[in-house]
């Protein structure tokens, strides 16, 4: 049996060595410094609009709205640009299971079951098989885009890209001398993380790590119940915060309502049946009381979300829970591999296979909306224990040390789903790979101000509508 990404049969550790140093051949390390675009390049405002076609209508102006927000934002709503312009170039062959959309804010503290806080990534909307440097640099492009918005130098912006790739690629080596269980259980610890990288770091970035650790500490789901609910004389209901969180019962009236209540529980009741049987066993100790429509993120805004509030033993034993619609991967149209009868199931199996350690309550469902359409969804806990990362705060060295720990997680991600003894030698002991990636990152990092510019000349003329909020 082989996997997608794994060796296709059993190779020798040399063999399969040999493989990733042939790969040069068909894609050279210094070439991937190269970013062509003759003049019958795509317009990306269209990409963008055709995403927004199988959006929620009233919604699509906001994303636009957050997308013109700043040239970091439009790149984290631009996977499907960037997957066209990947797409379209030679790459390497060596495969892995992809993030999609390894960008900075992508990776972040995480609670594992076991109750422990880990870094890693955290966003699988756009996962599929594909070539790993894929992952790589769109990472590297988010750095120096990010380096950008704090005003950096070039020089700084170059440090930090080259720090990512150069711990992506050492470790990359690591996980090539290791056992295959050993790779499968490898995890970065956030305690181990703070101890291992205490000596490279400054005074004000230990303090501000161990600040983020703690309040990572506090991002329960009992936290979001008081953010997010409200007790009512019905009992404890979410809150309406409209158009981010409108309640299904302010969204529509009457039997129309009820309807899409009904879809709702439909959506849970199909998404339990892909849970284990244990934690189906859990999840039957609760009871829904409501739901709302939420508006998440940047790219994903438009795709239909929902929350809804589930109670325990009483009002004060709560689960939130997040239905999420998954739509085809930005990376579909560019790249072979399995293909999911349910793009939910493709989003979770995903996530399964790259993250050390998922939701205990992640699945997935699909449903008939009142339009008549079926739709995909994945299913997961709206939040536990996590710390989301501030670029705009970081400092030149700040930023270089979180994008070495963004390297080294990528690596393990990749390393669990593809070859790493191909992707190492293929990386080589030089730095020539890390220097490539530079110049990629900061001709990309050009592009990526064209785009943002070109929407907002879009927003000008009238062709696309924004709502900021």
């Amino acid at each position: 049996m082989t996997v997608t990404g794994s060796p296709s049969s059993f190779l020798s550790p040399a063999e399969r060595a040999a493989g990733g140093r042939n790969a040069r051949r068909r894609s050279p390390r210094s070439s991937h410094g190269r970013l062509e675009a003759g003049p019958g390049r795509f317009d990306p405002v269209e990409v963008v609009e055709r995403q927004s076609a199988t959006r929620v209508p009233e919604l699509v102006p906001i994303r636009y709205g957050r997308m013109l927000e700043s040239p970091f934002r439009f790149y984290r709503g631009a996977a499907a640009i960037m997957a066209a312009d990947l797409g379209s170039a030679p790459d390497t062959g060596l495969r892995v299971q992809l993030c999609g959309d390894a960008h900075l804010l992508n990776f972040r503290l995480l609670a594992s079951p076991e109750r422990h806080l880990v870094f890693d990534i955290n966003d699988f909307d756009e996962t599929l098989a594909g070539p790993f440097e894929w992952d790589v640099k769109r990472l590297a492009a988010s750095i120096a885009i990010a380096g950008r918005a704090n005003g950096f130098g070039t020089a700084e912006q170059d440090d930090a890209v080259a720090t990512c790739v150069r711990a992506y690629r050492r470790r990359m080596r690591e996980f090539a001398g290791m056992r295959v269980l050993d790779i499968w259980y490898a995890q970065d610890d956030a305690d181990r993380l703070q101890e291992l990288m205490a000596a490279s770091m400054t005074k004000e970035a230990r303090r501000r790590t161990a600040q983020a650790t703690a309040k990572a500490r506090t991002r329960t789901h009992l936290q979001a119940l008081a953010k997010l609910t409200a007790v009512t004389d019905e009992g404890r209901r979410i809150a309406p915060d409209p158009p981010l969180i409108t309640p299904l019962r302010d969204l529509l009236a009457g039997s129309s309502a009820q309807d899409q209540e009904k879809e709702v529980r439909g959506v849970l009741e199909g998404y339990a049946r892909s849970l284990s049987s244990e934690r189906r066993h859990l999840l039957r100790h609760y009871r829904m009381v409501d739901v709302a429509r939420k508006v998440v993120g940047v790219g994903s805004v438009g795709t239909r979300c929902w929350i809804a509030l589930l109670l325990g033993r009483d009002d004060d034993d709560p689960l939130l829970l997040q239905a999420k619609e998954a739509q085809e991967s930005v990376l579909a149209a560019h790249t072979e591999g399995i293909r999911y009868d349910n793009e939910g199931r493709r989003v979770v199996a995903g996530q399964r296979l790259i993250q050390t350690t998922s939701d205990i309550l992640l699945g997935w469902t699909h449903a008939v909306g009142l339009d008549g359409r079926e739709r995909d969804f994945y299913v997961r806990q709206l939040r536990d224990w996590k710390g989301i990362a501030r670029p705009e705060t970081m400092d030149p060295g700040l930023l270089r040390l979180f994008a070495r720990l963004c390297g080294a997680s990528l690596a393990r991600a990749h390393a669990r789903s593809g070859d790493p003894v191909a992707i190492a030698a293929y990386l080589g002991g030089s730095d020539r790979f890390d220097r490539a990636l530079t110049g990629f990152a900061q001709g990309y990092a050009d592009r990526n101000q064209r785009d943002f510019e070109a929407l907002g000349a879009a927003a000008s003329s009238g062709r696309i509508r924004t709502a900021v909020l």
